[in-house]
């Protein structure tokens, strides 16, 4: 489909807060007048435990952890120790992975990431599951994709303090796909979307759903906390439902929206020129050479 014309899948990563979210940001803990000394105290007690040995400590990079747990140093520092934990036991997600190589993921129409945000300003990722086909694209690629999109999106400053929304839409949902959601598969998704990213998922909305999900959910209700399941929102296929928590302005228009669809494809393709985005990657094991053709 046609790339839209005027719309930029642009990262915000100025440092600066937009005045609403400012204050928002302030309403979870953060202070300008203690920032310096809470940063100080994450990176002393990285030092002093030394229970992993982050690629950066700049302040910058400190923040996102800080913002992902409301300022709560202690938070802050053991969602960084499971992040690298998470990223040492699962090295294929990102080392030497060149984004481009995930292209197929938006040609198929799997993964959509809107430029638009909801009434809140955060960003909405839609996953369309009942696309995927196994036999086609093997489950690491949807795992490198969502770490990716989590990675860059961890870069905004806004998104940080606001966090995402994930739609999952569960529209032609087989018993082959529900065969490869196994127990591990499971517990890496809910590390990757609730433990261990310096990105918090604030909502995720599940649509078109049937039988087959609660067939497959069956694996996940064990692994949930009652904040995770606090966060979770089923709605089938009324789109009233939805609408009460992301305004239609925000929304394609296959969920009663009144935006037009925009694949992963063209996110990939406008990150790719941003060399902020790059430099950011490639210190965390992504590659950017450019893909030869078949």
């Amino acid at each position: 489909m046609p790339e839209p014309e005027g719309v930029i899948h642009k990262l915000y990563m100025e440092r600066q807060l937009p005045p609403k979210v400012a204050e928002v940001a302030r309403m979870q803990g953060e202070d300008p007048d203690r920032t310096s000394l809470m940063i100080e105290e994450l990176r002393d007690m990285i030092y002093e435990k030394g229970e992993c040995i982050p690629h950066r400590i700049d302040d910058d990079y400190l923040i996102k952890f800080l913002r992902a747990r409301f300022w709560n140093v202690h938070h802050a520092y053991n969602l960084m120790v499971r992040y690298y934990a998470f990223r040492e036991s699962n090295p294929e997600f990102y080392e030497n992975v060149n984004p481009m190589a995930l292209r197929s993921l938006g040609d198929d129409d799997i993964i959509s990431i809107s430029p638009y945000r909801d009434q809140e300003g955060r960003r909405v990722i839609c996953f369309k599951f009942g696309k995927w086909r196994p036999a086609k694209i093997p489950i690491v690629d949807l795992f490198r994709a969502t770490m990716l999109l989590l990675e860059v999106g961890s870069l905004e400053p806004q998104s940080q303090v606001l966090g995402g929304i994930g739609i999952m839409d569960l529209e032609g949902l087989t018993l082959n796909h529900a065969w490869n959601l196994t127990p591990a598969v499971a517990q890496k998704m809910l590390a990757l979307l609730a433990t261990s990213m310096p990105l918090r998922t604030s909502q995720i909305h599940i649509v078109n759903q049937g039988w087959v999900f609660d067939t497959a959910f069956q694996i996940f209700k064990p692994l949930l906390t009652d904040k995770m399941r606090q966060r979770l929102f089923f709605h089938g296929t009324d789109r009233a439902s939805l609408h009460k928590y992301i305004d239609p302005e925000a929304l394609p228009e296959r969920y009663g929206g009144t935006k037009p669809e925009y694949p992963y494809t063209y996110w990939l393709e406008h990150l790719s020129r941003d060399e902020r985005v790059v430099d950011e990657l490639q210190q965390l094991g992504y590659v950017s050479d450019p893909l030869l053709e078949d």
